[in-house]
């Protein structure tokens, strides 16, 4: 268990130990810390507790560091922007600590530490959101003005993400023709001419970004 001291944490880390198939340590929830202990204790589960958005980069840390190592966040609440975030650093698993009963708690270690996915109805919902949404790549020009419309940042997006036309147009519900028109387009506004001077281009002016999706006659 990964805390910052906490009285609340500390009680749940007795309650668990209490616990027959459960061995339970704690450590500082800092990433020295943590690294320190990773390194010559062999851990099943890292429990996580707190949802403050500067333990991303250690979750995202530990995924890669340790990937046998399966991290679960204890949270107050869970919105949508922390649970995506969470999955996408690698989380197994987002559990309210302080509204489900300790019992849940049991389980969902248990259902994370053979391999499985803990994840409500709620939860699985802004994750599949988040899935059907397509990124977008802001260009910018020197000046930080917006060079293109959001449907064209769409498509510089798809292609810098190596898609062909067929696979834009699919994505976006388009026409292969409405895509390459959008391309002519962009090349025009960026003063280039070819698609490998466009991801080129996005890739020293983009900034990516997520969009919610938009109807074809965008």
């Amino acid at each position: 268990m990964a805390d910052s001291g906490l009285i609340q944490s500390q009680l749940l880390a007795r309650a668990l130990r209490a616990q027959r198939n459960f061995q339970i340590s704690t450590v500082s929830l800092e990433a020295g810390a943590l690294h320190l202990f990773m390194q010559s204790n062999p851990t099943d589960i890292v429990l996580f507790v707190g949802n403050e958005a500067s333990n991303f980069g250690m979750l995202r840390w530990l995924h890669v560091t340790y990937p046998s190592s399966f991290p679960i966040l204890l949270v107050d609440k869970s919105d949508r922007e922390l649970v995506v975030n969470a999955f996408r650093t690698g989380v197994r698993g987002i559990f309210p600590f302080t509204s489900a009963p300790f019992r849940m708690l049991c389980k969902c270690i248990n259902c994370v530490a053979s391999g499985q996915i803990w994840i409500d109805n709620r939860q699985m919902h802004y994750v599949l959101e988040a899935l059907s949404e397509i990124s977008t790549l802001r260009v910018v020009n020197s000046s930080g003005k917006s060079l293109l419309t959001p449907r064209e940042e769409q498509v510089v997006a798809l292609v810098a993400d190596g898609l062909s036309n067929r696979e834009a147009a699919h994505e976006l519900g388009l026409s292969e023709h409405s895509i390459k028109k959008y391309l002519l387009r962009i090349f025009d506004k960026l003063g280039i001419s070819t698609r490998v001077e466009l991801v080129l281009y996005a890739v020293s002016h983009g900034e990516k970004r997520q969009a919610e999706w938009m109807s074809t006659g965008s």
